[in-house]
Order: structure tokens, then C-alpha cells, then sequence
């Protein structure tokens, strides 16, 4: 049974105490199936998030001919324990120039980046593809990037976006001797500049390849030193099993957020609003490579208990939250006082336009907000329901989603987009306490409450 192309959120009537699980990292997941297929041994992920944007990244690794085997995880439904066989490097498929092998890539822009990486590693061709949205999205300084480093990209439209074909470059390089790797010969490095002013993505992908292409990657741009993504990158390469072994994906932050939000409960004392969480999130990560890990802090200090003001005056996508900014968004005409919301550039270049849709869907609520540059400034508004577009935006649907839970008269069209990174969101929502919010989902058409079933997202 198929989710409803239009559903309604019914609020609920107090938040409600509950410990929920999400799945796994989306960004750690289809950066670790790169890492294990160039690993020297086998490597089983424990945790993997399975969405529509990791078994694309599956899809493209088993049809370039890596060995990779998906189990079912009994902790968590949409988690997998998923075993890649590396290869040390070695791309094992490839196409010619006139039969490349096509490589589809969805919406997913980790995999749109890191296979365009990739496959450079290989003997052969590659034509990387995905849905019209993914062809409207900013690849430019990647592929600039990979042409510094001596290899060929052709995109077919001449707008360095996708559709394009790549040429691995081994495809024209000897091969190496026995002898000479024996020596521990290696060909001179390759060094490119890479930007990532469109996407961190970019030097993500080329630094996940580095070692093996004998690349030297010089990352510029904004805060390029800082950004968390990156970061995220390089602290994942220095501890990953290499050499084969077990990799433990922590739960992903940016879905856990909207359980926070939903479980915010408003209190008032002489000195203004409060916070307090009723809702948490199950083994929230600890490692800080996700920036989101941040969302419960910047409200509350959660391991303590306390409870602060809730949302600060100011709140940067460049410095304090990742797409959890959007949860934050969502949520700001609650407050009691304005909202900006800062250097939010990247979102605009995301799955849709997310600083229009956002201000678009929350005005259409009875939101004022206010679009300056690429900061949106909410006020405290009177809500009320309304018909939300999602844009076809996972995001978009979990946020406004948790929205309805406070406001009611909220519905969503199209909302099995979530299967992008949480198929099973809103039998989370739905789930009775204390492993759910036990949320009443309807049918936005005739009024018939959802089923268990009917709220997968496929």
C-alpha cells in the first residue's frame, strides 16, 4: 500500500515522552561504501543507512563490479549491515567511448560527487546521469578539478552538469609492473585546487580518492578549513579499516532533529521562554563529525537536563547547524521573539530551492518572514493550517511535518519524497510511545487515518 499523495498531520495534544532511533548517516553511509570499495580488504558497515540515496550509491558501486552484499539489521528497519569487497583501488567495469558505462545517480548529490571521482580510477568510460533536478545542480568546480588533475570530463549539454561522461584516466596510463610496486614505486602526485563555495561535496569526493589516484588536494573557499563536511571526510580516512575490518555508521543527526523539535516543550518564567525536551533520540552521536549533532545543544544542554532559552537571536548554516537549520526554520514563528537565519547560500542549490520553498510554504501558514540576501529573518506569527507543496524535498516533508504536530490543518503533498534518507519517518511519528510520538496520520483526500503499512515511503 502506497503513502497517499496528500496526507495531514493531526497535532498532538502535549508533546509526549518517548526515545526514539533513526537510521543511519546518510552522509557517513555513502561516504563509507567509497572507502570500503577502495580498501584493501573487505569491509562490513554496520548501521548503513538504506534510502533511496544509498542504494543508489550500491546500485553504481555493483554495477562498476564490486562484490557487495546488503543484510537486514535488526536493530533499526531502514539500517542495513552491508559488506563491500575492496579492491585496492581498482575499478573492476567499465564502458568504451561509444558504449559508456551509465551510471545513474538519482538526486543523490554524495553520489553524483563522489562516483564523478571514482571512476577517474578506472580503465575505461563512464556516463553519470540522474533525475532532471540532479542536472540542474552545480558540479563545476569538481570537474574543474578532475581536468587539473589530468583527466577528461565532458558534459553533454556544455554546462559543466550532468549528464556527462568521464574518461578514467588509466585507460591511457601503463600499468605497473610487479616489480615496480614491489619496490614501492608510485607515480608522481597530481595536484588540483578545489572549491567549495557550491558544495562541500566537491573536495569531499576528490579527497576520498586521493591516496589512491595520487592526488594532492588543495581545498579553497569560504571557511574552507572549517567547513564540517570536510572535516567529516578527513577524520573518517584517518580511522577507516583500510586494510578490511567493521565500521560502525552512527545514527544521522539531521533526521534526529526533527524528534527534538517535535518534542520541544515551551515553558515561561519571570525571565522569558524555556525549553525542555520530552522526546530524545537514541545513541546520538558522539564523534562531532556531524554538524547537526549540535541541534539539541544549541536549545539545551540535554545531558544536564536544564533548560535555556530556546532559540538564539542568530543562527548560521556556515557555523552552527547543517540541513537541521531547516528544523530550526520550521519552527521559528513559535517563538517569542525574530529569528535570523544565516548564510544559507548552499540550500538554495540543494534537492529544490530551499530558501524560497521554505519562506514560501511558512508564509502560506501566516508566517512573516522576511528573505534578505541569504538570510531569513522569522517573526513570532499567529499560525494556521495549510496545503504544503514539499517540492519533491525529503527535508521540506519532515519539517513541516513536525510542524503539524504543533499547528493544526497542516497537510503535505507528495510526501513519500522522505525516501530519500527516512523511508520509515512517518511510521516513527505514527509509532505509539515510548519508541514513537503516537501521531494520527490522514489520508489528506478523505479524512481516513493511515495505517501502520500505508506510511512506508517507496
Amino acid at each position: 500500500m502506497a503513502l497517499p499523495d496528500l496526507i495531514e498531520i493531526i497535532p498532538l495534544a502535549a508533546p509526549v515522552r518517548a526515545e526514539i532511533t533513526v537510521p543511519g548517516s546518510k552522509s557517513i553511509t555513502n561516504r563509507a561504501l567509497v572507502l570500503a570499495a577502495l580498501a584493501d580488504g573487505e569491509v562490513t558497515l554496520e548501521g548503513a543507512l538504506w534510502s533511496e540515496d544509498t542504494q543508489v550509491m550500491v546500485d553504481c558501486l555493483q554495477r562498476l563490479g564490486f562484490d557487495v552484499r546488503v543484510e537486514a539489521d535488526p536493530n533499526e528497519f531502514c539500517n542495513r549491515t552491508i559488506t563491500v569487497r575492496g579492491r585496492g583501488g581498482e575499478i573492476p567495469n567499465a564502458g568504451t567511448e561509444d558504449k559508456p558505462l551509465e551510471l545513474f545517480v538519482g538526486n543523490a548529490g554524495t553520489a553524483a560527487r563522489f562516483v564523478a571521482a571514482m571512476v577517474c580510477l578506472g580503465r575505461g568510460v563512464y556516463r553519470l546521469s540522474g533525475v532532471p533536478r540532479m542536472h540542474e545542480r552545480p558540479q563545476a568546480a569538481l570537474f574543474s578539478a578532475l581536468r587539473d588533475l589530468g583527466y577528461r570530463v565532458e558534459a553533454e549539454n556544455g554546462n559543466d552538469k550532468l549528464p556527462a561522461k568521464i574518461f578514467g584516466a588509466r585507460l591511457y596510463e601503463p600499468r605497473q609492473s610487479a616489480n615496480e610496486a614491489a619496490a614501492g614505486h608510485r607515480p608522481a602526485l597530481r595536484r588540483c585546487r578545489v572549491s567549495i563555495e557550491h558544495s562541500s561535496q566537491f573536495a569531499s569526493a576528490l579527497l576520498l580518492c586521493a591516496e589512491r589516484g595520487g592526488w594532492q588536494i588543495e581545498v579553497c573557499g569560504e571557511n574552507a578549513e572549517e567547513s564540517p563536511y570536510v572535516a567529516m571526510t578527513t577524520e573518517m580516512i584517518k580511522v577507516f579499516p583500510r586494510g578490511g575490518g567493521r565500521f560502525q555508521i552512527e545514527p544521522d543527526a539531521s533526521s534526529g532533529s526533527y524528534f527534538w523539535a517535535s518534542g520541544m516543550k515551551h515553558e515561561a518564567d519571570a525571565d522569558g521562554p524555556l525549553i525542555d525536551f520530552l522526546t530524545e533520540v537514541a545513541n546520538w552521536p558522539e564523534t562531532h563529525w556531524q554538524i547537526d549533532d549540535l541541534f539539541p545543544y544549541l536549545f539545551a544542554d540535554v545531558l544536564l537536563c536544564q533548560t535555556v532559552t530556546p532559540f538564539p537571536a542568530t543562527i548560521s548554516r556556515a557555523f552552527d547547524l547543517g540541513d537541521s537549520i531547516m528544523t530550526a526554520i520550521a519552527m521559528a514563528p513559535l517563538q517569542t521573539r525574530p529569528v535570523r537565519f544565516t548564510d544559507l547560500g548552499r540550500l538554495r542549490l540543494q534537492e529544490c530551492e530551499r530558501v524560497v520553498a521554505l519562506r514560501t510554504e511558512l508564509t502560506k501558514c501566516g508566517a512573516k518572514v522576511i528573505e534578505t540576501g541569504d538570510t531569513l529573518e522569522v517573526f513570532p506569527s499567529q499560525l494556521h493550517g495549510a496545503e504544503i507543496e514539499t517540492y519533491d524535498d525529503h527535508r521540506m516533508a519532515m519539517c513541516f511535518a513536525v510542524l503539524g504536530l504543533k499547528v493544526p490543518g497542516i497537510k503535505l503533498r507528495h510526501p513519500s519524497c522522505v525516501k530519500k534518507t527516512f523511508p520509515n519517518f512517518f511510521q516513527k511519528l505514527a509509532a505509539a510511545p515510548p519508541r514513537g510520538l503516537g501521531v494520527e496520520i490522514r489520508d489528506g483526500h478523505t479524512g481516513r487515518k493511515l495505517s501502520h503499512d500505508e506510511l512506508f515511503a517507496d
